[in-house]
């Protein structure tokens, strides 16, 4: 029995060995095969792999394809493009071509990012944050960029794969391959380019063609006098009749037709004219994307300022005036701009998704959007928060109908009526013709009088300082026949009153009431009862009794 146990003991103990070592290699097997694809010949057709051209890491293959196009050696350059998908006896013909379509679309679409491009075999980013979800892991594809076709964005992509006992090698993937026709037709040289002398089309600075260099400014050139042109037929008849209404719909929708043309100009130039390299190409057809989505909501939202200034008046003078109908036309012209506000910041909402959407501005500009959104958007809302304070505040004044457009406020002790309320300020015009322009957060921090709010009657105050010893009743009388005089028809006589209201060591303070029933007009008219009850005064005070205190200018301080 204990010679049992010990063969026992003897055989497993180098059984479990041999499993750990086993599984361990089949699980090395498997996360090698994890770093490539797998397939049965690559490029065979093309023959031996020329010694000059390195395909062990992504940015090798790159390399090693651009200095063999370069020398026009393309079927060296066609080792570099996944073929396995095309039969092998035509691999040497049509890699070559397709080695041509390649260079076409790097030139024209694609621009490399090299600091980006990893240059060690297992495509692994070291510099990648630990967080991210290929942080430490190698790669066995790598996407370059991604081209437009047909409405539909195509991905470039470098492949690892591995054909038998053959190493590893990065080429251009076989999907990749099977768009390239496609792409160079697209993105080759148009019409004009190939009519165009040798001379013309070699490399001049910047990697940029000579033609490009001459055809860039002639197109920026041509783009501007399409605008002027444009802005010419659209102003005619402007010049002879300068009472031009800001209603009118050919002056709002000036400005964005402008535009448009001048983006559809470019556009027409940059893709159809002629065909730029990617480091033109990089910058233009994001602007144009930008141009086109800017003019068509720039177009929307001026001819619905057009169409709501015919229908609903936003002048504040006309607003402030008093009369039947006219709280309703103050609420509805303070609603109306406030559901403008928000539709405004709606469209720029929606043009900023389609333009990400539409093109990979992003992408274009070197940036990753994925990789820098919690920066962008932490740095864009810090930036952003007291803007974003503003129009929610500026909603909130048009939910509340605190102030409307037209109203008659005293803020901050000067007196004004609601001329705009924007997105981030309002303004107010004094009673002087100045503009006081407040944040709309300390506008609705603040409190303020509203005159015009439920009903526009008010009562002003007009305060006298008389002696102790004064008799008010004759000042009294003449203060009742100043309004008489001033208001033949005084509907609201109950609402008259003087009374003294305080006292101190120089006389009493006898306060008058003045009913008014236009706030526009209601400083005006204290001011002119002031005045009367004044010249009443000094009548009284030397013809009858003294009426003014005796005090010296010393004791006043």
């Amino acid at each position: 029995m204990d010679r049992l146990r010990i063969l026992i003991r003897t055989a497993f103990v180098p059984f479990l060995l041999v499993c750990l070592c086993a599984g361990q290699a089949a699980y090395g097997q498997a996360a090698d095969a994890a770093s490539w694809y797998e397939v049965e010949d690559l490029n065979r057709g093309l023959g031996p792999v020329p010694a000059d051209v390195d395909r062990t890491t992504p940015r090798s293959s790159l390399e090693s394809f651009l200095a063999e196009a370069r020398e026009g050696d393309w079927h060296a350059a066609a080792q570099v493009l996944d073929l396995s998908a095309i039969p092998e006896n035509e691999q040497r013909t049509r890699g070559a071509q397709l080695a041509m379509d390649f260079l076409v679309l790097l030139e024209r679409k694609i621009v490399i990012d090299w600091y980006d491009l990893q240059d060690r075999p297992d495509g692994l980013d070291s510099r990648q944050a630990s967080e991210a979800a290929m942080a430490g892991k190698p790669r066995r594809s790598l996407l370059l960029w991604y081209v437009d076709l047909d409405n539909r964005p195509i991905p470039i992509r470098l492949n690892r794969v591995k054909s038998g006992q053959d190493p590893p090698v990065w080429v251009l993937s076989s999907q990749t391959v099977d768009n390239l026709p496609q792409l160079a037709d697209a993105y080759g040289p148009s019409r004009l380019e190939l009519m165009l002398p040798q001379a013309l089309r070699e490399s001049a600075v910047w990697g940029l063609r000579l033609w490009e260099v001459v055809a860039l400014p002639l197109g920026l050139m041509l783009t501007a006098f399409m605008g002027w042109l444009t802005h010419r037929v659209l102003s005619k008849g402007f010049n002879r009749d300068r009472r031009i209404a800001p209603e009118s719909l050919r002056v709002a929708a000036r400005g964005p037709l402008i535009l448009l043309v001048m983006t559809v100009t470019l556009s027409l130039v940059t893709k159809k004219l002629f065909v730029f390299s990617g480091r033109i190409d990089t910058i233009l057809s994001p602007l144009e994307i930008l141009g086109i989505v800017a003019a068509i909501l720039w177009l929307v939202v001026n001819v619905a300022d057009a169409i709501l200034a015919r229908l609903v008046s936003f002048d504040g003078g006309e607003l402030s005036e008093i009369g039947d109908g006219q709280e309703e036309r103050r609420a509805m012209a303070t609603k109306v701009s406030a559901v403008r506000r928000l539709l405004i910041v709606l469209i720029v909402f929606i043009g900023a998704g389609i333009v990400l959407n539409e093109a990979s501005v992003m992408q274009s500009l070197g940036l990753s959007l994925l990789a820098s959104a919690g920066t962008i958007t932490l740095v864009a809302a810090f930036a952003a928060r007291n803007i974003l304070s503003n129009i929610m505040a500026s909603l909130q004044i048009a939910m509340n109908q605190s102030a409307r457009i037209g109203d008659k406020i005293v803020f901050r002790d000067y007196l004004c009526s609601v001329e705009r309320i924007n997105f981030t300020y309002v303004q107010l015009r004094v009673w002087t013709g100045k503009r006081l322009v407040v944040p709309v957060v300390d506008f609705v921090d603040e409190p303020f009088e509203n005159w015009t709010m439920q009903e526009p009657f008010l009562l002003m105050q007009v305060t006298l300082r008389l002696r102790h010893d004064a008799d008010i009743e004759p000042l009294r009388d003449a203060y009742h026949a100043i309004l008489d005089e001033m208001d033949e028809e005084d509907e609201q006589r109950d609402s008259r009153g003087a009374y003294v209201s305080d006292h101190d060591v120089f006389g009493q303070h006898v306060l008058f009431l003045v009913p008014c029933q236009d706030p526009n007009t209601a400083w005006a008219r204290a001011c002119e009862v002031r005045e009367k009850l004044l010249q009443e005064a000094r009548k009284i005070d030397a013809e009858t009794t003294p009426l003014f205190p005796q005090v010296q200018a010393m004791d006043a301080v």
